[in-house]
């Protein structure tokens, strides 16, 4: 088993900036490709980013691109989210996810962290 537990969350102005943790503990040899989903008010949960047990290959949805960076540090058994130019439609729970298949289907959730951008 993996626990994920999120933090960094919190409420910012437009054009601010957020860095996200994700502190993994238990089994994290099996963390694998891991990411960071969000899902806003009335809105179904969808990735934010991935990234690889390396940390060579990553991926972002289109509307994060240029603003966010996904990275991991195995050591710390930490994934971080760095969340810059935010926008009031970044406003979501973020969510932690581990070991994601091809598909993008998580074995492991975090509880989440609210992200809240005013305009």
């Amino acid at each position: 088993q993996v626990q994920l537990v999120e933090s960094g969350g919190g409420l910012v102005q437009a054009g601010g900036s957020l860095r996200l943790s994700c502190a993994a503990s238990g089994r994290t040899r099996s963390t694998g490709v891991m990411g960071w989903f969000r899902q806003a008010p009335g809105k179904e949960r969808q990735v934010v980013a991935t990234i690889d047990w390396s940390g060579g290959s990553t991926y972002y949805t289109n509307i994060v691109k240029g603003r966010f960076t996904i990275s991991r540090d195995n050591a710390k058994n930490t994934m971080y989210l760095q969340m810059n130019s935010l926008k009031p439609e970044d406003t979501a729970l973020y969510y932690c996810a581990a070991d994601l298949s091809v598909r993008l289907q998580p074995t492991y959730w975090g509880r989440g962290t609210q992200v809240t951008v005013s305009s």
